[in-house]
């Protein structure tokens, strides 16, 4: 098997994909944007050949390096990057070299538009907010005469927190409509809610082998927009009423073979027209992993290698050689701001919580937006020590 895999080597864990498929007798050819010297030696090891392009998001430099590949080494049969920023390039190349085991450009649209999500989440019976696509300040009234303040405008296509506002008054909403918008906005309704995920890995089938979820109680756009800090963890055990309206979603969408990140509101009170306090209410679809180190926190709090779970999937459509009966943990992620004065130093965070500590390091710049400049995760057993974890890590002085 001939599988091409994308940015390799970032994330930084990202090596473990090419690793596990290696391992699993798979011919590994990596494109990345990065020189062949500054990819890790993990990722040099598993990857058969390495094509640098100076653009990842260059359809001719892309094209270039699937030929390439295509005239060395035969048939390509797997392209997947696992990254929400290349899904687009990832299909195009799909299709383009015929190949048929991921999404292609007639799927992508249903998983990159928030606007066309919402057709497959009421496909799966999974209640959704309100919306209208942003035209003119006129029929922004008219819309918000009906749902109220606040509203969330923000890229139809877009990732994470990325140019999104919370628009709390006319003042606001005027605001929004005097800046030029190059890209198309959608408006929802607000929902006050508990972002919760469905994460895992489904087979040909829509089926998923492997399923977690992660609990984010300060949504994504109030940390960037206060420049917060990011704290979520991942739940020890999924709740049944999330299995439920996981496995629908999954199955609505059609996401086959490849990892998933979806995200549901769970509500914090009565919301009329969409559902009880407690109800699951859907926010959006991410067809790659959660992003950052997530793979990993799933990793320590299910006791699995979830790269391994996928590389199974990718090989033989189960799972082979793992346990998934192993014991569970919460696995939680507190992250500081460069900008903040804390209580407790690095130092007494790792001697406080010793081996309980499972990642701790500067991110990227390119993570730091949204998931901060520092970050320390660690496996609890209980909800108390969950929070005391995010506190002691991000009290400040």
């Amino acid at each position: 098997m001939n599988f091409v895999f994308v940015s390799p080597h970032f994330p930084r864990t990202y090596w473990n994909f090419c690793d596990r498929l290696h391992r699993n007798g798979v011919n590994v050819l990596g494109i990345g944007d990065a020189s062949f010297d500054e990819i890790p030696w993990e990722l040099k090891h598993c990857l058969t050949e390495y094509y640098r392009v100076n653009d990842l998001g260059s359809y001719d430099e892309m094209l270039r390096a699937m030929a390439y590949f295509t005239f060395h080494y035969g048939k390509i049969d797997w392209v997947e990057s696992n990254n929400e920023y290349w899904l687009e390039m990832d299909a195009q190349m799909r299709t383009d070299f015929n190949i048929n085991s991921g999404a292609k450009n007639d799927f992508i649209e249903r998983i990159k538009y928030k606007s066309r999500m919402k057709e497959s989440y009421i496909a799966a019976g999974v209640p959704v907010a309100r919306h209208h696509m942003v035209s003119t300040l006129a029929a922004a009234r008219a819309f918000i005469k009906e749902v109220g303040y606040p509203v969330i405008v923000k890229p139809d296509n877009g990732c994470g927190a990325e140019a999104t506002y919370k628009l709390k008054n006319f003042a606001e909403l005027k605001a929004f409509y005097a800046k030029p918008h190059a890209v198309p906005y959608i408006m929802e309704e607000f929902i006050n809610g508990t972002i919760v995920s469905f994460d895992g890995v489904a087979d040909s089938h829509c089926v998923p082998l492997f399923y977690t979820s992660n609990v984010f109680p300060t949504p994504l756009l109030d940390i960037v927009s206060s420049n917060g800090d990011l704290c979520y963890w991942t739940q020890k055990k999924v709740p049944a009423a999330l299995k439920d309206v996981g496995f629908r979603t999954i199955k609505a969408f059609g996401a086959k073979s490849r990892f998933f990140h979806c995200e549901f509101f769970q509500l914090k009170e009565d919301k009329p027209g969409l559902g009880k306090k407690g109800d699951y209410v859907a926010l959006e679809v991410n067809m790659r992993p959660a992003g950052g180190y997530t793979p990993d926190m799933i990793n320590f709090a299910n006791s699995v290698d979830c790269y391994q779970i996928w590389a199974d999937m990718v090989c033989y459509d189960e799972v082979r050689n793992l346990d998934l009966n192993g014991p569970k943990y919460f696995c939680v992620y507190a992250a500081r701001r460069d900008c903040r004065q804390y209580k407790h130093s690095h130092q007494q965070i790792l001697n406080r919580y010793g081996s309980r500590l499972k990642m701790y390091e500067r991110l990227p710049e390119a993570l730091r937006l949204d998931m901060g400049d520092m970050m320390y995760t660690a496996v609890v057993k209980s909800p108390a020590e969950r929070d005391a974890f995010i506190r002691y890590v991000q009290e400040v002085k």
